[in-house]
């Protein structure tokens, strides 16, 4: 979807899931459900108590490729909001996409010989560790970081920009596994199970390239906001 059609307040919820319909995920994440008959994107914010400013930032992300965000967009929006959406987003990579992948590689695998399921199974769970570590270190240090300036605190030496220099893309390695499942598995794997697979492993690439988007061009410029808004006020002392 191009920058041409834009995502407002006014827009009604399902208006916005026919211009994209992966958005079902994001609004999921965001608390918003369905059944939400005629109800608009302003609506949907005030039920949910979610800055219409997160909304249009996150939903605006995934919908318009090379969205880059405006600096009052940014200004307006809860940081709080957006590291909410990003904490649930980890959950629903752990508890759900990484679950149904290994189910549906272990049923692909099934009729392959043990060394050739071994490989597979490895790759995987070395992956999926990889993303819970990254995980883990915005959970554990970033996101607390984040708490700690929006009660006013200092960052004790450290700031986003060292989150940014060290950022990995994690939806990189699925390109791998990708590639495995597409050219590699014998053919005893099922032709039918094998492209589901891959039709997973190509929505998760995907979406977990909009997750590191929204921490590149969402978060880290709103915590260099704060930073600097709560540095000016420190200097003023």
């Amino acid at each position: 979807m191009g920058q041409e059609i834009m995502i407002t307040p006014s827009m009604k919820l399902a208006d916005l899931i026919e211009l994209n319909y992966r958005l079902l995920d994001v609004m999921s994440r965001l608390g918003v459900g369905l059944g939400f008959g005629e109800h608009t994107i302003a609506d949907a914010c005030r039920n949910c108590g979610i800055s219409e400013s997160s909304f249009l930032l996150i939903c605006n992300e995934y919908a318009c490729n090379g969205y880059v965000p405006s600096g009052e967009l940014l200004a307006s929006a809860s940081v709080a909001d957006i590291m909410k959406y990003l904490h649930n987003s980890h959950i629903h990579y752990m508890d759900s996409e990484m679950e149904t992948l290994r189910l549906s590689l272990r049923e692909l695998m099934a009729p392959a010989d043990e060394a050739q399921r071994k490989v597979v199974e490895k790759f995987f769970l070395d992956y999926k560790a990889e993303v819970k570590n990254h995980f883990s270190y915005e959970e554990d240090v970033v996101f607390p970081y984040v708490e700690a300036l929006l009660a006013g605190k200092s960052g004790n030496g450290y700031s986003i920009a060292q989150f940014e220099e060290n950022h990995s893309n994690i939806d990189e390695k699925l390109n791998d596994l990708k590639n495995i499942v597409m050219k590699y598995l014998p053919d005893v794997c099922d032709p039918l199970l094998r492209n589901r697979v891959l039709y997973h492993i190509f929505c998760l690439e995907e979406d977990l390239h909009h997750h590191t988007l929204i921490e590149d061009n969402v978060l880290v410029p709103m915590v260099d906001l704060m930073e600097k808004g709560l540095s000016a006020e420190y200097g003023e002392r």
